[in-house]
């Protein structure tokens, strides 16, 4: 089916409208071959607190950004190859229902769909561009994915000393290898990731010792995993209000 949608009028019509709708700051999405499968708004869990975003599944890659004017206007635009994509199913925690992690080697995020019926079907046709795209390839899964920001609000003191709590002036952190909400104390320390920068980045005093005595092969914990070691509190990638990526934080 895919095939037969890749030169048609149709598909070439629906990729222009995603294209126009990012404007200008939008990269070009008409390729030859890329068809575009699906499209509609999920939960993204950012760093702050979760949005809703618009997404579009095509056969090759994954594209999201902020909405602007529903089916107008988008901003923002992130561009995931499904080539490096790899998805788990979350359990329901509360109001987050339908969720599921979408890990590559550079960004890694938890998003929640509207139904149970909307989130089976993201995930499987997820997974059925992700297979055919490696048996074209003859390449592997990625084994290597960033890991989940820990979201602020989960942690109202550093997730590894237990000790230093959280204020407007002792700031949140976030180590870049294994997700967590540290103090700035515990993540003083720099480490070079190449799949996720070209220069050092925040890790934890904890991750760094590993990946510096190279007992660390993958320092990466679940979501789950995370908030089993993280203190609760009510009910994130450095951008301000967005998902994406401070250098500084």
């Amino acid at each position: 089916m895919v095939d037969r949608l890749a030169n048609s009028e149709a598909n070439t019509r629906r990729i222009s409208i995603v294209e126009n709708c990012f404007g200008a700051a939008g990269q070009p999405l008409t390729i030859p071959g890329r068809v575009l499968i699906g499209e509609g708004v999920l939960t993204k869990l950012c760093r702050k607190k979760p949005k809703a975003r618009q997404f579009f599944l095509f056969n090759d890659i994954l594209v999201y950004g902020n909405i602007v004017i529903q089916k107008k206007k988008y901003n923002k635009q992130h561009i995931i190859p499904l080539e490096n994509v790899t998805i788990d199913s979350i359990q329901d925690e509360g109001d987050l229902r339908n969720g599921w992690l979408i890990k590559t080697p550079t960004k890694s995020f938890a998003v929640y769909a509207a139904t149970a019926t909307e989130k089976s079907e993201w995930m499987n046709h997820i997974n059925k561009c992700v297979s055919d795209l490696l048996s074209k390839s003859g390449k592997t899964p990625s084994n290597d994915h960033a890991a989940v920001w820990v979201p602020d609000s989960e942690a109202t003191v550093c997730m590894r000393c237990q000790k230093a709590k959280f204020t407007p002036v002792n700031r949140r952190h976030h180590c870049r290898k294994c997700g967590f909400v540290v103090c700035g104390p515990c993540s003083e320390k720099r480490f070079l990731l190449p799949s996720q920068s070209s220069k050092p980045v925040r890790i934890c005093d904890f991750c760094y010792d590993l990946l510096s005595t190279g007992e660390m092969t993958a320092c990466q914990s679940t979501r789950s995993d995370c908030y089993s070691q993280s203190p609760k509190s009510s009910l994130n990638d450095v951008s301000d209000d967005d998902d994406d990526e401070d250098s500084s934080d």
